[in-house]
């Protein structure tokens, strides 16, 4: 019995988690692992999403609001139970190139269109191509942006005074930070150790402790209580208000839209593929499964609405992600207690952020930028194949000396040649032997056993596509003028593609002008409708179930009387 998978209707693929959950019924338990879980994400996002909005180039308010806006309409609508959406580091370079060329409303517009761009991907069903990436591109790109983001904090980290704007790109960058090196701040120096030991320690010896708001809190107490001469969030930036901004539309023109398509489709890309990978982490941490096409759409929906209010880019983000599941949350409501609770903090205790040393918050993302390296993931990409080390080495390199998003285009280019390759080279076409026929089991031809040079039976095993067509193809010309009758075993081909079809027709009808008729054997339904679909009828080839009955066909045809069981001349 064949059972048929039913592939799901429109309304249940964009259905949010949250009804299902819903749906399924939900009480005083589930809301208290999940309020408990939202506070717990909470205390781990404050600081964060203010040292990722200050790394970006923007207030560490407008991370707060990212936080607050998208992280709840990714919970509510999203297609994941335990997604968490917010500021994500792997924005941090994406971002302040932005800022730098267009401004912060360039960037809110830009946010917008990507909003735009993402929902769009989401309800055409195309939310599966982006897991197709490979995954020494994923490790290199995102050993890259850890490289990138922890160069970008060593000038709160060492409390540098430079002498104009600091660089983007990396080499300027580090040229500028060397040059100010005799400017190096003593006291932001042991902040941010004091941070990062703190981090560290906490996690270590107290797993289960919020260590990034401990560090956070302890070392603005201890720059407060020394008089420490460090700079603040309040010195740089006059503190945080103690309210969401109201609504507003960034001034849009047909010019600005234009100028900033290309960084609305890095933005949404990147994030595209960071909230998919996130929701894949928490499905393998839970045993559920995300609806990838439904968390485009609520991605795209909180990146429409997160510039309307001042924030930035919205993604799911890996770490509060596995932090929600760690934390016991039931489903989708854990994500929208955390965004209230930010909100909360943002009403009562803002003006408390003002204390928060900058070392404090450039320890804090050295810490995640460490944390991002996948270290022992790319030493083992590095030892696996030589082709994997290509990848993830050209991905690594163009992210930080180049564009993030040509890292992305070229890693997955050279991923896609390399698979390619490989399956071309997994292909192959001999010729079967009297033992395969008879149905034992396969074994390599013998040229010994071959007696019948009237009729060639050729099998052809592996994905037949357009790699593997030029192979094939040279395969089969190499045949000599002999046979009178040819035989395709076919049932070991998983995949065909048009090249394939089109190289078995050139075959075919080469064949015909010799009045040598050629039979299909063991083609699979699919594979068969392809053929069929390519030209590939009856009388110029001839279709037979198993190749067995294959070669007793081709042999009344060319009125052969032999009995040997298996034939082939030497290619």
């Amino acid at each position: 019995m064949v059972a048929h998978i039913r592939s799901p209707g429109f309304i249940e693929m964009f259905t949010p988690k949250l009804l299902v959950v819903l749906h399924e019924g939900y009480g005083w338990r589930a809301l208290r692992a999940d309020a408990l879980a939202g506070l717990t994400v909470a205390i781990v996002a404050i600081p964060l999403s203010m040292a990722i909005a200050i790394a970006s180039g923007v207030t560490p308010d407008r991370g707060l609001y990212t936080a607050i806006i998208g992280g709840f309409l990714v919970s509510a609508l999203g297609g994941s139970r335990f997604q968490i959406g917010g500021p994500a580091g792997a924005f941090i370079v994406l971002v302040a190139a932005t800022v730098a060329a267009h401004g912060v409303d360039g960037l809110l517009i830009a946010t917008l269109l990507s909003g735009l761009i993402l929902m769009a991907v989401g309800l055409l069903g195309l939310g599966t191509f982006i897991r197709y990436i490979p995954y020494p591109v994923t490790v290199g790109f995102t050993a890259g942006i850890a490289v990138i983001i922890f160069a970008s904090q060593l000038k709160d980290l060492l409390g540098l005074t430079l002498a104009g704007v600091e660089p983007g790109p990396l080499l300027p960058k580090l040229v500028a930070l060397a040059q100010a090196a005799p400017t190096i701040n003593p006291a932001s120096v042991a902040v941010a150790l004091l941070s990062i030991s703190l981090i560290v320690g906490v996690r270590r010896w107290r797993p289960h402790w919020p260590n990034f708001l401990i560090a956070v809190v302890l070392a603005a107490i201890v720059a407060v209580v020394l008089h420490l001469p460090v700079e603040t969030i309040g010195s740089r930036f006059g503190g945080i208000p103690r309210a969401l901004p109201a609504p507003a539309l960034p001034a849009i023109s047909f010019d600005r839209v234009v100028a900033l398509l290309p960084a609305a489709v890095s933005f949404a890309l990147l994030g595209g593929i960071e909230s998919l990978l996130s929701a894949t982490v928490a499905d393998s941490m839970t045993g559920r499964r995300h609806r990838s096409n439904c968390e485009l759409v609520a991605q795209g929906v909180a990146n429409i609405a997160s510039p309307l209010f001042g924030g930035i880019c919205v993604t799911g983000t890996i770490a509060r992600t596995a932090t929600n599941v760690r934390a016991g949350a039931h489903g989708p409501v854990a994500g929208m207690f955390h965004a209230l609770f930010l909100l909360l903090f943002l009403l009562v205790a803002a003006p408390l952020a003002a204390y928060i040393p900058l070392a404090a918050l450039a320890g804090l993302l050295a810490v995640v930028a460490w944390n991002m390296a996948e270290k022992h993931q790319i030493a083992t990409l590095l030892r696996a194949s030589r082709g994997d080390a290509v990848v993830l080495a050209v991905t690594f390199a163009l992210v930080i000396f180049r564009d993030l998003t040509e890292g992305i285009v070229v890693g997955f280019a050279l991923g896609a040649l390399l698979f390619l390759h490989r399956m071309a080279q997994a292909v192959e076409v001999d010729e079967a032997d009297r033992a395969e026929l008879a149905g034992a089991e396969r074994v390599p031809y013998d040229p010994t056993q071959a007696t019948d040079r009237d009729v060639v039976v050729y099998r052809i095993s592996g994905a037949f596509f357009f790699g593997a067509a030029a192979s094939v193809g040279a395969a089969l010309d190499r045949i000599g003028e002999q046979p009178k009758a040819f035989v395709l075993d076919m049932s070991d081909v998983p995949v065909l593609d048009s090249t394939a079809a089109a190289t078995i027709e050139g075959f075919a009808r080469k064949a015909r002008r010799r009045a040598a008729p050629v039979y299909l054997a063991g083609a699979r339904p699919t594979i068969r409708r392809a053929l069929i679909a390519h030209g590939l009828r009856p009388p110029l080839v001839r279709y037979r179930t198993r190749p067995a009955d294959a070669l007793a066909a081709a042999r009344r045809a060319i009125g052969s009387d032999r009995l040997a069981g298996g034939a082939g001349a030497v290619a």
